[in-house]
């Protein structure tokens, strides 16, 4: 499940970037190419909204597809009695058995 958040996230992502980049700030992106700001070409509305519509998407589904991912991540649930042996294997082998009272 997790792998399938984490390629649907990495696809928005290549969208998004794809769509950011074919915008332009001056008003000379992919709008300016299809003949000026406003008109309508070949029953295309303007481009810059779709644009802007798809930007916004797509950043809300990467915001969506992120926050859901996090229920998805796998989870090792350890009962509490086995992380105590292991700590307490993993302590015998590290600090060896020490006398009770040392000799002084």
């Amino acid at each position: 499940m997790y792998t399938i958040f984490a390629i649907l996230i990495i696809i928005t992502s290549i969208l998004l970037v794809l769509v950011v980049l074919v915008q332009n700030p001056k008003g000379g992106g992919l709008s300016s190419s299809f003949g000026g700001s406003g008109n309508q070409i070949m029953g295309a509305k303007k481009t810059t909204d779709f644009l802007e519509k798809a930007t916004w998407t797509l950043a809300i589904a990467l915001i969506s597809l992120s926050l859901l991912s996090n229920f998805a991540i796998p989870r090792n649930n350890l009962d509490d009695v086995q992380e105590i042996k292991a700590q307490e294997q993993i302590d015998e082998v590290v600090i060896p058995n020490l006398p009770s009272n040392p000799v002084e």
